[in-house]
């Protein structure tokens, strides 16, 4: 009797299949458990096994096309039997998607279960004894390969369940996905060994106001503002030279953030189109620079501002960062305190990043993401020596600033940066 094969469901996501290779072509003899054809699904390229023995009477999807589950896919049988009048009822008796999985399953009142095990099953748990591996085999063949369908062997993998301890409830004793599914392995005959195999598990936590309030200013930004991005390496060599020359004086104590710091803020009175806003109806460009500087605590991120940046000291900046990294860190950052920037730092050198991207932080116009300080081999007076170069990233709202715009105001702060005299003089 011809038995129709069904496009498979070969994974949870599956909704079709393309067929990427017939291992059979129409009028060849086919075995159960023998390859059929190769599908593709939405996450790989898995191989399908027949379920039947037969001759292939019709191919019911085409290699390289495309068929949702349930459909049509082959059908085998003896030959000369009518492929047609078995299509036209093909279509009205579509199984379900469990049904083409677990087809021909038993009904259960015909199930039987051994009367040792109902034996067991009334005993109160303390006295259960240990079940013992079933005698009956599972089925396989001549070389021992084990029948199951494509995805209760997907399902086995993923939870490293070695199919041969399986005892298969599906059509000739074949394993289907609610029999790796229902398994309870018994002990000495568990998993394959193929290392550690854990427990899933996880922990809802509820999100703060905080998380919420950078969620949606952060979402705002990215998917309303068209970010473009410009990145450019720093000869940090003099600034670390000039840095272990201040750290020498008793008074003195300057760290490269803060020298960024005070080179955007001289960069930015240069450059007064990247210190500007997106207000909607009109571009803002402020005359004075504020420089938030991002702050990581627990719950998230604050970004307190320093003020009027490019009129400060070196030290001056310093003190004032440490002072709002502290306050921050115990919650006793004020609203006036985080309000205010027309530009944005954030530096995560710290962490050991060399290079990252920033999201603008509204309603500036642009954010610096500053790497760490990586030793690396440069080219001077054309030879190689070894070098210090920081990689710096701008992110910019192109509704406020162009590419040339953000590109002049970096190399304005490159240049501030590979020579740090400036920073004490300006």
């Amino acid at each position: 009797m011809a038995e129709i094969v069904y496009m498979p469901k070969l994974s949870d996501t599956m909704t079709e299949g393309v067929v990427a290779e017939w291992n059979k072509k129409v009028g060849d003899e086919v075995s159960s458990g023998e390859v059929l054809a190769e599908i593709e699904t939405d996450k790989a390229t898995m191989e399908f096994e027949s379920f039947y023995d037969g001759v292939l009477l019709h191919i019911g999807v085409e290699k390289g096309k495309a068929a949702p589950v349930n459909a049509v896919l082959a059908v085998i049988g003896d030959k000369g039997e009518d492929v047609k009048k078995i299509l036209a009822n093909a279509e009205k008796n579509a199984p379900s998607e469990e049904a083409v999985e677990e087809k021909a399953e038993p009904k259960a009142e015909e199930k039987k279960e051994p009367a040792k095990e109902e034996k067991i099953e009334t005993k109160p748990a303390a006295t259960t004894e240990l079940k013992k591996a079933p005698a009956k085999p599972v089925v396989s063949d001549a070389n021992g390969r084990v029948f199951a369908s494509p995805l209760a062997k997907k399902l086995a993998n993923d939870k490293g369940i070695d199919l041969s301890y399986v005892t298969g409830t599906g059509e000739n004793g074949r394993i289907v996905k609610r029999d790796v599914e229902h398994y309870q392995p018994y002990p000495g005959t568990t998993k394959k060994s193929r290392g550690f195999v854990g427990e899933e598990s996880y922990t809802d936590e509820p999100i703060s106001q905080m998380r919420k309030t950078i969620a949606k200013r952060l979402s705002e930004s990215k998917f309303t503002a068209p970010h473009f991005y410009l990145t450019i390496d720093i000869d940090m060599s003099n600034a670390i030279s000039i840095r272990n020359q201040i750290a020498a004086l008793e008074e003195g104590k300057v760290s490269y953030n803060d020298m960024v710091i005070k080179a955007c803020g001289l960069a930015l009175r240069e450059h007064p189109a990247v210190n500007s806003a997106w207000l909607g109806d009109v571009i803002r460009r402020s005359d004075h620079v504020h420089i938030g500087v991002a702050v990581a605590v627990d719950e998230g991120l604050l970004v307190p501002v320093v003020r009027f940046a490019d009129g400060k000291e070196l030290t001056e900046i310093g003190a004032e960062v440490r002072e709002y990294a502290q306050r921050a860190k115990a919650k006793k950052l004020q609203p006036e305190d985080w309000e205010g920037n027309t530009f944005t730092i954030s530096n995560l050198g710290m962490f050991g990043i060399d290079e990252f991207t920033a999201i603008v932080n509204p309603p500036d116009s642009c954010i610096m993401a500053v790497g760490g300080i990586k030793e690396v081999p440069v080219v001077k007076d054309g030879e190689i020596v070894p070098g210090n170069v920081m990689k710096v990233t701008l992110s910019c709202d192109h509704r406020v600033v162009d590419g040339a715009t953000g590109a002049a105001f970096l190399q304005t702060f490159k240049s501030y940066m590979e020579n740090p005299v400036s920073l004490f003089v300006k």
